[in-house]
């Protein structure tokens, strides 16, 4: 194989090696997005509980205030008696002080169903409570985990580009123009090997001429399908 084909050849496994490393740092990262969207979940219905609880709190305050108005104003019509003068006015006030006593009664059966509503919500808020602190260190351990693979993936990463750039360093311009042009369009897959006398790119048979030059290697034969880079992989007694 030429020296030119032979660079061709581990530029592009650099390339596809490179490009391995990305998903592998999602695919890290997804593990704790999966803690995080459940603790984001659970922070929603712990807010929501506790706008629930506050709007209890606030309907509560407003009945207590009606109630003790109605209270007020029953103590009023107690007072009234002593100066009732007639039929009409005896009957007025009573259904005064039916009205009264029956919206009392309303409010205290509404304050006692708010109540009951704010203890239900009040113990859904605490179970909230408990979840988010567990998914909150599940997020913080999880998170140390994935730190410390990704550091390692981006530790490879960087040894590899390394050696990329030590061979760059050694390559033909108009080569590496030749190898960046094709790979724009074929991406990981610019430089492909030739198995049973096929192209590994797009999987066309290659012509007797052609793979005799593949083999050959002494020049940079492009597969006349696609136009990838083609080479002859080495192969040993067991494959």
């Amino acid at each position: 194989m030429n020296k030119h084909l032979e660079g061709l050849v581990k530029l592009s496994k650099y390339d596809k090696q490179i490009s391995m490393f990305e998903p592998e740092i999602q695919k890290e990262e997804e593990k704790l997005s999966e803690f995080e969207n459940k603790a984001l979940k659970l922070k929603k219905s712990f807010d929501d509980a506790s706008n629930f609880i506050e709007d209890v709190r606030s309907k509560k305050s407003k009945n207590n205030i009606h109630l003790g108005e109605l209270k007020t104003k029953l103590d009023g019509i107690s007072k009234k008696q002593g100066a009732i003068k007639t039929e009409k006015e005896l009957k007025a006030l009573q259904l005064e002080d039916e009205i009264a006593k029956e919206q009392i009664s309303f409010v205290n059966e509404e304050l006692i169903r708010l109540d009951k509503l704010m203890n239900l919500k009040q113990g859904e808020l605490e179970e909230f409570e408990e979840k988010l602190n567990k998914e909150e260190e599940n997020i913080k351990e999880t998170k140390a985990t994935v730190d410390k693979e990704i550091g390692k993936i981006k530790s490879l990463r960087n040894k590899v580009s390394e050696s990329r750039g030590l061979l760059l360093e050694k390559f033909d311009n108009k080569l590496l123009v030749f190898y960046e042009k094709i790979r724009r369009w074929a991406k990981d897959t610019s430089v492909v090997p030739v198995i049973d006398q096929a192209c590994y790119g797009c999987y066309m048979k290659i012509s007797d001429k052609s793979y005799a030059e593949v083999i050959k290697a002494d020049e940079i034969v492009n597969c006349s399908h696609c136009g990838r880079i083609l080479y002859k992989e080495v192969e040993t007694k067991e494959e």
